[in-house]
């Protein structure tokens, strides 16, 4: 049997909490410093943003309307823009100021913009945490994007789980969401159905479709979901979960909540006079412990393979799909 490794950055609480509820808020991830400097940067890359050679391209997480052109394809070595669906008219004008029209911004942000990348791939703390969460044998952080919820406008986004849009098989997303401002239940802070990721199975995955474009493709047999395969002896998910309950957990700017790639989650719309930016990236496990395909819409390139995060992979996870 292999020896338990000392915890460098969670606690033992904390890594029980994430495996039974599927989700976990790290108050203070980020210092006040790191996160105003992201905040700082991510109004810089609004300012910069030109509508003008702008394809107007739109984001929804919505199955019928979600973006399937070249500019998003191909966004996963490049910092672009995606704008909410209503910031642009039938003609393709913007409805309103450039600045509140962009709903993202991402998917290379940790590669390519080095305030970004300076949290985290060079982050000697996240990876700290990989090591003590392990959830992954070699862990590859494959996007990164900031998320504009702004006053008034920014719309809700409904219940969803990460793996369906970066599937593995078997299954190994695992999101990094960061708090770049204040998040409350008035400007829209997430919300989660705790323990669902142990009773919740995949059903489909988002690809690029033979035709171009991309949607939606069912599942033929769903993997099972997650369980954690600790000796420990099986905890309850959180109360709430056996009601079907969503759990709406408020941020302070710098708090970090990870999040199981088959955790149901959603937020609602922004209804405050108050933005809420964030930061997120995700990871995956790499080969040849999963298998990532050429059908998912977010591809390596060879430029720009997916970016490790360990210097040793672990040899031993506490995640793995039960067969």
């Amino acid at each position: 049997m292999a020896v338990a490794q000392p915890l460098e950055y969670l606690s033992q609480a904390q890594i029980d909490k994430f495996y039974r509820d599927g989700y976990l808020v790290v108050p203070g991830f980020l210092s006040q410093d790191q996160t105003s400097s992201l905040l700082f940067r991510a109004k810089e890359l609004l300012d910069e943003f030109t509508p003008e050679d702008h394809p107007m391209t739109k984001f929804t997480t919505s199955d019928k309307n979600h973006v399937g052109d070249n500019y998003f394809l191909n966004s996963g070595d490049k910092i672009r823009y995606f704008l909410d669906e209503d910031a642009v008219d039938s003609s393709g004008k913007l409805t309103r100021d450039k600045a509140r029209a962009v709903n993202k911004i991402g998917h290379a942000l940790h590669e390519l913009d080095p305030v970004f990348r300076n949290v985290t791939l060079e982050n000697d703390r996240l990876k700290a945490l990989a090591r003590d969460l392990r959830f992954h044998h070699d862990p590859v952080a494959l996007q990164s994007m900031v998320i504009f919820k702004q006053s008034q406008t920014g719309g809700a986004v409904p219940e969803h789980n990460d793996s369906t849009f970066l599937y593995t098989s078997p299954p190994s997303a695992l999101g990094f969401w960061i708090a770049l401002e204040k998040c409350t239940p008035m400007n829209g802070a997430l919300s989660f159905l705790p323990g669902s990721h142990l009773t919740t199975p995949i059903t489909k995955r988002f690809i690029r479709l033979p035709g171009g474009g991309t949607g939606f493709e069912q599942l033929a047999t769903p993997p099972p979901p997650s369980s954690n395969i600790s000796e420990k002896p099986k905890e309850t998910a959180s109360e709430g979960a056996s009601q079907g309950n969503y759990v709406l957990e408020s941020c302070e700017s710098g708090d970090l909540v990870l999040i199981h790639g088959s955790v149901l989650h959603k937020s609602e719309r922004n209804t405050s006079a108050h933005t809420r930016f964030a930061y997120t990236f995700h990871m995956i496990d790499s080969s040849p412990y999963v298998e990532y395909d050429e059908k998912n819409w977010l591809q390596p390139t060879d430029a720009m393979p997916f970016s490790r995060i360990l210097n040793v992979p672990d040899e031993i996870t506490l995640s793995t799909t039960v067969h």
